[in-house]
Formats: structure tokens, C-alpha cells, sequence
């Protein structure tokens, strides 16, 4: 019989990358990230040490120089991928990605403040966040873009079950609907959507984003279109309003994530 007793089980089971990794500061990381303009980096720094009274007047400085679709992406969003390098290397934990989160959503708050409203619409889009997650950072930081590029936004929040989605886009028929998912036991309720919408005739692109879900897993269902950053929504709806289907934009999705198209 194998005897058990003698072995240490210290390092069983070890990630020997997160050890490694965890070795060095944040402070080291997120220096190699930071935007190199000195007011957008207060900015990014703000979110990534969770400082949300701080952003605040940290956007408002960076708005004096600049329009807020840039502070949101070149700051605010750049800060919160320094979290999201953070967390991967087992430096942050969810605590710290939620406060993060608060800090951002105060931000971007700030922002949309000084975007203009009175435009006539571009088109409409449907969001919401997948049923059973309850995460919806990336989603408001994709409608505040949409909104600052001229599309109005219908935003239905977060752990929308599949058949209110189902209804609201057969009641508003928008141009997209966007869905995101962090958590990969909820991304499964994107193809539930699909079937369900095709059910009902109706076709139009369905943006998927968020980290649970990759570009393979999105083009294996009808009407997908993977979107892996927040401000290719503004692209993506633009080419549906020109009339691209799904099949088409998937066609071209590297040229257009490219700005070639």
C-alpha cells in the first residue's frame, strides 16, 4: 500500500507564475502601464489604488485640456486595466476590483457630464449584462461611449434574464444589442438569446464582451460579434447602421478592430 505520511505537501498544487509574479509591487506594475501624460495618469493611478473622492477631481483637471471620450479611455479605462493585470497575477482580489469599480463609475459619471446630449440619434442599442452576473463596469463604461458617439442607449443593467432581453429588443428593434458576461457560468445565456431572437425573425448583431467570453466562443452561435474592448461598440454600431449583418462585420472584424474598414 502507498504510505502517504512522509510527503510534504507544501508546494503541491503551487502557481509557481503567481509567486513569482506576486514578488513585485504594484506600484512596480502599474509604472510600466501608466499613460505618460501627467494628468491622465493621476487619473488611471486614482482607479488603480481605489481612490473614488480623488477621481473625481482628477477628471475634472483633465477635463480642462481634454474631451471626456478620451479621458474615459486613455484614463479612466487605463487605470482599470492595470487592475486587471493586477487581479491575474493574484496581486488584487475582488475587494479591490470592486472599489476600483466604485472609482470608476464616479469617474465616468464625471464625464458624462460634459458630453453633449442634444443630438439627433444615430441609432439605438440594447445593453444589458448577462443573466445571474452581476457585474456591469464594462457595460457602463461600453453605453457611456455609445452615448458620446450619438446613439442612444437602452440600458437594461445587470442579471437581465434572456427573455426580457428577448422582448425589449422586439419592442425597440435597435440597431444592436450588446450583452456582456465576466462570470463563464452566465455567457451560456448569449446563445439563448440568439436562438430565441432568430425564433422571432429577427436578425441583427449581437455585440458579446466581457471577461468570460473570447472571439472563438461568440462566432460559434448566430448574430455573435465579439467585442473585446469597450470602445468598438461606436464601430460595430455604425457598421449596422450602414447595413452590415453579422456575417459581414465578422468578415471584416479584423480590419475594423485594425481602423482599416
Amino acid at each position: 500500500m502507498l504510505d502517504l505520511k512522509g510527503i510534504d505537501y507544501e508546494n503541491v498544487f503551487v502557481r509557481y507564475d503567481i509567486r513569482m509574479e506576486s514578488k513585485e509591487k504594484p506600484e512596480t506594475i502599474a509604472a510600466k502601464m501608466l499613460p505618460k501624460d501627467a494628468v491622465l495618469k493621476k487619473v488611471a493611478e486614482d482607479i488603480v489604488y481605489m481612490k473614488h473622492k480623488d477621481v473625481v477631481e482628477s477628471v475634472k483637471v483633465a477635463l480642462k485640456t481634454m474631451g471626456p471620450v478620451d479621458v474615459i479611455d486613455k484614463g479612466l479605462v487605463k487605470g482599470m486595466d492595470i487592475v486587471g493585470e493586477l487581479y491575474g497575477r493574484g496581486i488584487y482580489y475582488l475587494p479591490h476590483i470592486m472599489l476600483a469599480a466604485k472609482a470608476m463609475e464616479n469617474g465616468v459619471k464625471e464625464c458624462e457630464k460634459k458630453m453633449t446630449t442634444a443630438h439627433v440619434t444615430k441609432g439605438t442599442a440594447v445593453m444589458h449584462v448577462a443573466e445571474g452576473d452581476p457585474h456591469d463596469i464594462g457595460k457602463n463604461i461600453a453605453a457611456t461611449l455609445l452615448k458620446s458617439n450619438g446613439y442612444s442607449v437602452v440600458d437594461m443593467g445587470r442579471d437581465v434574464p434572456v427573455a426580457d432581453v428577448v422582448a425589449k429588443v422586439a419592442e425597440v428593434k435597435p440597431c444592436i444589442v450588446t450583452g456582456t458576461a465576466l462570470m463563464t457560468t452566465t455567457m451560456s445565456a448569449f446563445p439563448k438569446i440568439a436562438e430565441r431572437l432568430l425564433e422571432q425573425g429577427i436578425e441583427l448583431p449581437f455585440v458579446c464582451a466581457g471577461g468570460a467570453v473570447n472571439r472563438v466562443f461568440v462566432e460559434s452561435y448566430p448574430l455573435g460579434v465579439y467585442a473585446d474592448k469597450a470602445m468598438q461598440g461606436a464601430k460595430l454600431a455604425e457598421k449596422a447602421v450602414d447595413g452590415w449583418d453579422y456575417k459581414k462585420i465578422r468578415a471584416h472584424w479584423d480590419a475594423l478592430m485594425a481602423g482599416k474598414e
